[in-house]
Formats: structure tokens, C-alpha cells, sequence
């Protein structure tokens, strides 16, 4: 029974302490915004904010005074979020406003009621994302997953960008991943599903590259407009972003995200920094990720490719040509 017994202890030691040992170090090595920055008199949306990075993202914009939107495509989930942050903060001016980002209608709706109802608009911060779905088009024709991480975050900053340059100084956070780096773009093939045996995996890194060159081209357009824009990196997050995976799947990957994974508060620190730091001043078009600087994909500094990504979701998204003016 003893030797019984001290068998299963080594077993479990061997478990545990490895475990505890990653946890610590992942804790220590995460960065932390400490950005005393006040946001009283302005104002900040974050799509995709009723859960997970978003939602611990708007709850600092809310704690420091901001007014915040919610931009979510639920909206019971939007208003349990909106009930919980104004718990959490004690601040009231916390609204929902319904995008849906894989619709262009939708997109379109939004933000023609932000600019008809908003005085200004101080942040802005494309965080709404969706992975591990099957290619498939939308209503409008385009690849679900890449309308939703890209087009519609382009469009959307695209429609807004009159009222955050009236607000200027003021921000575009883009959401990308540490995937971007595996991605294999194809321009030829931007709307069409990737041409892998990890479909679904390269179609999401697909669009977290194309966020990344869309940062590095918006950031040249918008030079000394007053408005600087960024790109980060949350790193490993345990979120609901796993949803649209087979139960199968999702068991598995929730274990693992127990050990090796952030939580949503910890994953919203570097999107924070990012929408409030003094230290990013200046460095538009950068990438950052744990609260600094980091390297931006290798493809995402290339500036041609950039410039004709842009140009083809100009055309993918139908700006109009006295929007395409916007951002010349």
C-alpha cells in the first residue's frame, strides 16, 4: 500500500511540478500595462468587447473614464457585459451598438450611427475575431473568416476615420496573433479558402497577417493626420475563440489552454498598452506584443504587398470613390 502510494505521489510530481513551473514562468514573462492615463472626455470602441479580450479590454477604457461602446454582434451578450462593467468600474457611460462585421450592410449601419451620434471618437480597437470554422461565403460573397477578421475591421476603420482624425490625437489598435507568422497569403486567392491541409488554421493566419499589413499601410496613409495605429499580439489566450470546433477538439484544447494559456484580463494587457501608452507615441505602424515592442512578421514589412492588399479590399468591401479619398 505504501509503495503503492509513493508511486502515485512521483507520478503526480512529475506532473505537477513541471506544470507549476510553466505557470510561473508564463506569469512572469506577461506583460502588464501600467499606463496611469486618464480617458475622461473620451471616447473608445472595441468590437467583439462581451467576452474574453475585448471585454477586459473595454473594462480598463471604462475603469479610466472613458466612454465606452461596445461594438458586438449579441446583444443580450452585450448588455451582460455592459451590466458587468459598469458593476466593475462604477461608470455608467458603457453603450452597446450592434455590428455584425461579416456583413458589409452591417458594417455600413454602424458606423453610419457612430458618426451621426458620436461628438468624437479617441480609440478604436479591431479586436473581433473568428477561427476554426469551415470556408464558407457570406451574404456578400466573401470567405466568412476573412470578411470577419479583415474586411470588416478595414471597412469599418475606413468609415470612421474622418471622426478619428477630428479627434486626433487618437488610435487604431488592430488585433493580430503570433500565427501571422506561418500564414501564406495569396493575393490571387485573398477571398477563396487557403490551399493546405490545415485549412482552418491557415485561413485564420491569413487574416491576422492581412491585419498586420493593414496596420503598416494605414500607418503610412495617415501620416500626420494625428492618428497613429498599431498592431499586437495577445499571445496564447484561453478564450471563446475555440467555439466553432468539433466538442472533440474543443475538450482536448480547453485542457491544454488550462496549463499554457492566459487568461482574457492577462491577454488584454498589450491591446491596452497599445490604446494608451505615452511610449507607443510615434511609432505608428508598429507591432507590439507583452507590453513592448516586438518584430513584426517577416511578410507584413514587405510595403508592395501591403499597398496592393489594400488595394484589392478596397475593392472587395466596395468603398465608393469618395471613400476611397478617405485614406489616399
Amino acid at each position: 500500500m505504501t509503495c503503492c502510494l509513493m508511486s502515485i505521489i512521483t507520478v503526480l510530481a512529475y506532473i505537477v511540478v513541471p506544470i507549476s513551473i510553466f505557470k510561473i514562468f508564463l506569469k512572469l514573462t506577461t506583460g502588464w500595462d501600467r499606463s496611469p492615463t486618464c480617458l475622461v472626455g473620451k471616447t473608445a470602441i472595441v468590437t467583439g468587447a462581451n467576452a474574453g479580450i475585448g471585454f477586459y479590454t473595454a473594462q480598463d477604457f471604462a475603469k479610466r473614464g472613458a466612454r465606452v461602446i461596445l461594438a458586438c454582434r449579441n446583444r443580450q451578450r452585450a448588455e451582460d457585459a455592459r451590466s458587468k462593467i459598469i458593476e466593475a468600474t462604477g461608470n455608467p457611460n458603457v453603450v452597446v451598438r450592434i455590428i455584425d462585421l461579416s456583413s458589409l450592410a452591417s458594417v455600413r449601419a454602424f458606423a453610419k450611427e457612430i458618426n451621426e451620434t458620436e461628438e468624437r471618437l479617441d480609440i478604436l480597437v479591431n479586436n473581433a475575431a473568428q477561427g476554426g470554422i469551415e470556408h464558407q461565403l457570406t451574404a456578400d460573397g466573401l470567405g466568412l473568416t476573412m470578411q470577419s477578421n479583415y474586411f470588416g475591421p478595414f471597412l469599418l476603420t475606413h468609415l470612421l476615420i474622418e471622426l478619428l482624425k477630428k479627434s486626433a490625437p487618437s488610435r487604431v489598435v488592430n488585433v493580430s496573433s503570433e500565427t501571422a507568422r506561418v500564414a501564406k497569403l495569396d493575393l490571387n486567392n485573398l477571398n477563396g479558402p487557403s490551399d493546405s491541409y490545415f485549412t482552418k488554421s491557415m485561413d485564420y493566419a491569413n487574416t491576422k497577417l492581412c491585419n498586420c499589413l493593414f496596420t503598416t499601410e494605414l500607418a503610412r496613409r495617415l501620416r500626420g493626420s494625428g492618428v497613429e495605429t498599431y498592431v499586437v499580439q495577445p499571445g496564447a489566450v484561453k478564450t471563446e475563440f475555440l467555439k466553432n470546433l468539433s466538442y472533440s477538439y474543443r475538450i482536448v484544447l480547453d485542457a491544454i489552454a488550462l496549463i499554457t494559456h492566459k487568461n482574457g484580463e492577462a491577454g488584454a494587457q498589450t491591446s491596452i498598452y497599445a490604446s494608451v501608452s505615452k511610449d507607443v507615441i510615434g511609432q505608428s505602424g508598429e507591432y507590439f506584443g507583452e507590453c513592448k515592442k516586438g518584430w513584426m512578421p517577416s511578410a507584413a514589412k514587405n510595403k508592395e504587398l501591403a499597398w496592393n492588399l489594400w488595394e484589392k479590399s478596397e475593392e472587395f468591401v466596395q468603398l465608393t470613390p469618395q471613400e476611397r479619398q478617405l485614406l489616399q
